[in-house]
């Protein structure tokens, strides 16, 4: 169902792409929007690790309760995120340093304590060792705010070829 990696040799390891996602702030989340065009939005995100072995985890998103999101949610729950961790322009190589995931799986709008969870947990996420003062936000924002779940089907990580020549010469001298 998912296309193999091209570059397979750029592939990360998976344990090293669930730690992009993991810690990650900001990823892209990509939807069927209107007229076939893609839409393409940025965000803040939570990953949660899947309690099943051969499950990938989950990422919960923010967002109003109406607009584009929201609409292209209802239409087609395929998906895609990507997280950017590493965008090193290298100018004398005409190249980029970098390492990303992509994530394909399915959205969902969520409601009642796994909203009032997931939305609480992002907020910590950024504002860590202030539970009082995110309880506080999340309550407040409650009423006004959706939370989409992104349930996480397949995932791939990609490294630059000078971050995969810096592994091989790491390997090699282990």
């Amino acid at each position: 169902m998912f296309r193999p990696m091209r570059r397979s040799k750029q592939q990360l390891p998976h344990e090293e792409a669930l730690a992009i996602l993991q810690e990650g702030s900001t990823g892209i989340l990509a939807l069927s929007g209107d007229d076939g065009y893609p839409y393409l939005v940025p965000l803040n995100y939570l990953y949660v690790e899947a309690d099943e072995p051969e499950a990938l985890g989950k990422v919960y998103f923010h967002s109003a309760k109406a607009g584009h999101k929201i609409d292209a949610i209802e239409c087609d729950p395929k998906a895609s995120f990507c997280v950017i961790a590493d965008d090193t322009v290298l100018p004398d190589k005409y190249s980029t340093a970098y390492k990303s995931v992509i994530a394909f799986g399915t959205v969902r709008l969520i409601e009642g304590n796994l909203a009032h969870k997931a939305l609480f947990d992002l907020g910590d996420k950024y504002n860590p060792h202030h539970e009082d003062r995110t309880l506080e936000e999340v309550n407040s924002a409650e009423d006004r705010c959706a939370m989409i779940e992104f349930t996480i089907e397949h995932l791939t990580g990609k490294e630059s070829h000078s971050y995969r020549k810096q592994r091989e010469q790491r390997e090699q001298q282990e």
